[in-house]
């Protein structure tokens, strides 16, 4: 018997750098009002955009730049607002609606730093009105608070996420795959980075190069 070729993910480590953040008319706005931190009102800016969008990415863009700290919404509980840093980042603060400690805590945090002058940075998937916030204070401050929106990928983020997400794991593909792909596809950069590694395990496993025909084959097989 032939053994089949086993085929081993060993996937990508993500980049969160400046570097490997592309500017596109989808984020360009959200990246200029969170990096011009000093100018956002109160010292503080919620990041709204849907899942795969790049508020990660952008978050730790400007806790490397800002020195920030980076911290979920729901492990605020148990955290003093007094010894968390000045500049922070707390993400998937829409997460934490209807349960009471999370909601507490995060009120707290908005009250320090307030009071404090430091810079805050919360991110969320839809904006705070949709949250289900239990906390009728809480609902009141995150509403005030100046928001940067990031859109869905284009057409031309997606294509320069792909090209990058191939580089990451050494794999060249024919100029033609990557606008075939982009124009396809889920429009999430997360979409873009399940899709290369099914086309990579895919390919690993036939024993095939990633080419438009395996693309095809791929997209068909999960619609």
């Amino acid at each position: 018997m032939i053994p089949r070729q086993m085929a081993f993910d060993l996937g990508a480590e993500e980049d969160f750098s400046r570097a490997g953040f592309f500017p596109s008319p989808a984020n360009a706005a959200a990246l200029g009002s969170v990096m011009a931190f000093s100018q956002w009102p109160q010292g503080r800016m919620l990041l709204i955009g849907p899942e795969g969008a790049g508020k990660t990415h952008l978050a730790h863009i400007w806790a490397d730049e800002a020195g920030a700290t980076l911290i979920a919404a729901a492990d605020l509980p148990g955290c003093d607002p007094t010894a968390l840093p000045a500049r922070l980042v707390v993400e998937n603060a829409d997460q934490i609606a209807g349960r009471p400690a999370p909601e507490e805590a995060l009120f707290h945090l908005l009250n320090h730093q307030l009071a404090s002058g430091g810079h805050l940075l919360l991110t969320a998937r839809t904006p705070p009105r949709d949250w289900g916030l239990g906390l009728p204070d809480l609902l009141s401050r995150v509403q005030s608070i100046a928001t940067a929106r990031l859109d869905p990928p284009d057409d031309a983020l997606l294509s320069a996420v792909l090209v990058k997400l191939f580089a990451d794991r050494q794999i060249a593909v024919p100029p033609n795959l990557i606008a075939y792909l982009a124009t396809r596809m889920e429009r999430s950069v997360a979409a873009a980075r399940h899709l290369v590694a099914a086309l990579d395990a895919r390919a690993l496993a036939l024993g095939r190069p990633i080419t438009r025909s395996l693309a095809a084959e791929l997209l068909d097989s999960a619609g």
